[in-house]
């Protein structure tokens, strides 16, 4: 019998989901910076040091695709990218590359891997590739939406009461967002086009840019609390489990 899923909110957009006897990692930033002027504030979990079976990757931007982090996990990790990411990454020496375009399915073990659509610039500036931005539909145990990075978009509709588990964005790494983004109130008018039974906010609570932490600190704790104040509006049938950066969640059932 395959053991029960549970989340690891790693912090950022990095979650180690265990599922079917898989350990799956989404978008690893396990650094205590990233490009130089992004800095960790909370403390990183000892778990990702533990072998990963797959990582899967939403878009190139830096606090997605953070190649020091991926040397952690060593060059023989298999990776799950973009369509048209895979060169980049055997240029920095990663072995294992598969490319997924949205809709196609991977299956690993006993998990089903389905690419979907993300309204998201996916350019790695200034001189990396621009690829697709996507989300991830894992199918295995549970069925569990992990958005990437993305803005609000109609489409989301399509999975309603679908899901057991919506990862969503609720906010960034800085005071301000851009576009692309969802904020708490779009957030959950994303939830209540989706209507999954549970619903965990992330990319938030994690990096600031240096020199920010304490001008505006509130960037970094209340986008969580806003999303639940909005989706007890919007969608007041579905779950909301706020996990801090570090924490476990196992109560699937």
């Amino acid at each position: 019998m395959p053991s029960p899923t549970s989340l690891t909110y790693v912090g950022h957009a990095t979650n180690l989901i265990e599922m079917n006897g898989l350990r799956i990692l989404t978008d690893p930033v396990l650094c205590s910076h990233v490009s130089g002027f992004i800095r960790r504030q909370v403390p990183l979990p000892v778990v990702h040091h533990k072998k990963v079976d797959v990582v899967l990757i939403s878009h190139l931007h830096f606090d997605h695709l953070d190649l020091p982090s991926l040397r952690l996990l060593g060059y023989q990790t298999p990776l799950i990218v973009p369509s048209g990411a895979a060169y980049f990454l055997h240029r920095a020496g990663f072995i294992q590359v598969q490319e997924i375009s949205i809709g196609e399915k991977i299956r690993i073990g006993d998990v089903q891997i389905e690419a979907t659509f993300a309204d998201h610039d996916g350019a790695r500036r200034p001189f990396g590739p621009t690829v697709p931005s996507l989300g991830y539909l894992l199918r295995g145990q549970q069925t569990i939406y992990f958005a990437g990075d993305t803005d609000l978009f109609p489409e989301m509709s399509q999975w309603a009461h679908l899901l057991d588990v919506a990862l969503l964005p609720v906010w960034g790494w800085g005071p301000t967002l851009g576009e692309g983004h969802m904020d708490p109130e779009r957030a959950a008018q994303a939830l209540a086009l989706l209507q999954p039974r549970l619903a965990i906010p992330i990319h938030w609570g994690t990096l600031y840019p240096l020199g920010m932490r304490y001008w505006r600190p509130q960037f970094l704790s209340a986008p969580p609390l806003l999303f639940a104040q909005h989706a007890r509006q919007l969608a007041p049938a579905v779950k909301i489990h706020i996990i801090k950066p570090g924490q476990v969640f196992d109560s699937f059932t």
